[in-house]
């Protein structure tokens, strides 16, 4: 939920046009800043170490790319089915 608010959030205040390219280096980012805030805020939870939040990064933001892409397509199959 807040790597979705980060994001939005950056989307509208950063970018004045929009590019695929720019929304996916906005989509890192925003991710990063979601991570290091999660890790502030949750007592459990401890990322250390440049490496592990990169990796982070990468697998927060690719089974979010994935699950998009998945809503999307089932968006538009229900949408054809009507």
């Amino acid at each position: 939920m807040l790597h979705i608010v980060v994001q939005v959030l950056a989307l509208r205040v950063l970018v004045r046009q929009a590019s695929i390219a720019l929304a996916g280096l906005l989509a890192l980012a925003s991710t990063i800043v979601s991570l290091i805030i999660v890790n502030a805020i949750v007592g459990g939870l401890s990322i250390h170490g440049i490496q592990t939040y990169v990796l982070a990064t990468l697998i927060v933001w690719l089974t979010t790319a994935v699950s998009d892409s998945a809503g999307r397509r089932k968006v538009r199959q229900s949408r054809r089915e009507r």
